[in-house]
């Protein structure tokens, strides 16, 4: 399938459903999209496109519909798959990183020993907002030995500006809002 510049035609499988998950809020839903399996499977290989098979060695999923695109991306670049995960829910030794929410902070978990040292990783996320869990995850990925290979989202909500957060990084987002 040959890969288009722009990628908006993307938009028509993403669903907006307003005041979720409270008012005033437009929530973009990618279940459609996921759902669609021209614009799923154009998705995950535009992404694996973008970036060379060579240089990713795992695959890094942020909770949780970050592991829905991680999981075939790993599988594209012959890579391993890493889950990180909200507080609490691994069940080994953990490294953590905390970030800032809109009120208050939260922290992301990974399993020590899911990132050799020298290992280049690839982030993907559904989305890049406020880029707090992405930047929060790029630093958990160099906290544990982890070269950050470039950070991956299926959209770009860009007047919020996340992508500031993400200085010194690589990123790529599919479409953006």
């Amino acid at each position: 399938m040959p890969f288009e510049p722009d990628h908006d035609w993307l938009k028509e499988t993403i669903r907006d459903i307003p005041d979720f998950p409270k008012e005033g809020i437009v929530f973009k839903d990618i279940t459609p999209l996921l759902a669609d399996k021209k614009a799923f499977t154009y998705t995950i290989d535009a992404i694996a496109h973008h970036f060379d098979r060579d240089a990713i060695d795992k695959v890094l999923g942020i909770e949780a519909r970050g592991f829905m695109v991680a999981a075939p991306l790993a599988y594209r670049f012959t890579a391993g798959l890493i889950p990180v995960r909200k507080a609490g829910k691994l069940p080994w030794e953990i490294a953590s990183q905390e970030y800032e929410l809109e009120y208050g902070t939260d922290r992301l978990e990974i399993h020590r020993d899911a990132i050799e040292p020298g290992e280049r990783i690839l982030v993907v996320d559904d989305v890049l907002a406020t880029g707090g869990t992405a930047r929060a995850t790029a630093l958990l990925t160099e906290q544990c030995g982890g070269q950050v290979a470039g950070i991956a989202t299926i959209m770009e909500l860009a007047f919020l500006g996340g992508r500031s957060k993400l200085s010194g990084y690589e990123f790529f987002s599919l479409i953006s809002y």
